[in-house]
């Protein structure tokens, strides 16, 4: 399955006392030419403390991948448990979120407590998918860029981090 539109861009948004944000404009336009639900699907992100979030057909190539690396791990003698692991941060810790015409979304408890987000949410588009940081945690990542990218975001909306 390819892909023919990606996630390129950030922006940082606000998070309201219940979870409500705007999903970018940037991060829709992608969303609607690649699905026909307003919707994104999102969860943990698997190596950095941030969520990952992409449309729902996006999961077919997930799942793709994720039997990629069960074939590839039982040929090296691997275990299962690496593979039910990985499917269920895949498919089992995510919530399918819609939006309305407005391009807002309410980010569940658990989705918002896992990615750490509070007031803040910066969007970042990382090709196939998209990542949402909480931009005090993105500043002080290993990623210069990430830390780079997180501070100009804060330093448009006159907060200094």
């Amino acid at each position: 399955m390819e892909l023919d539109h990606l996630f390129n861009g950030s922006a940082l948004t606000a998070v309201d006392a219940k979870g409500r944000l705007s999903v970018p404009a940037f991060i829709r336009g992608v969303i609607e030419r690649r699905s026909d639900a307003k919707a994104v699907v999102i969860g943990g992100h698997e190596v950095d403390p941030c969520l990952t979030a992409y449309d729902r057909g996006y999961a077919r190539i997930l799942y793709l991948e994720n039997e990629r690396r069960r074939l590839k791990e039982e040929e090296a003698g691997g275990v299962p448990e690496a593979h039910y692991a990985r499917a269920r941060r895949t498919f089992g810790l995510t919530e399918d979120v819609p939006y309305d015409s407005s391009g807002r979304i309410i980010l569940p408890p658990m989705i918002r407590r896992k990615g750490q987000i509070e007031d803040l949410a910066l969007f970042v588009g990382v090709g196939g998918t998209f990542e949402i940081w909480n931009p005090l945690i993105a500043i002080k990542s290993g990623d210069e860029d990430l830390r780079e990218l997180a501070a100009y975001r804060l330093e448009e909306r006159g907060i200094s981090a």
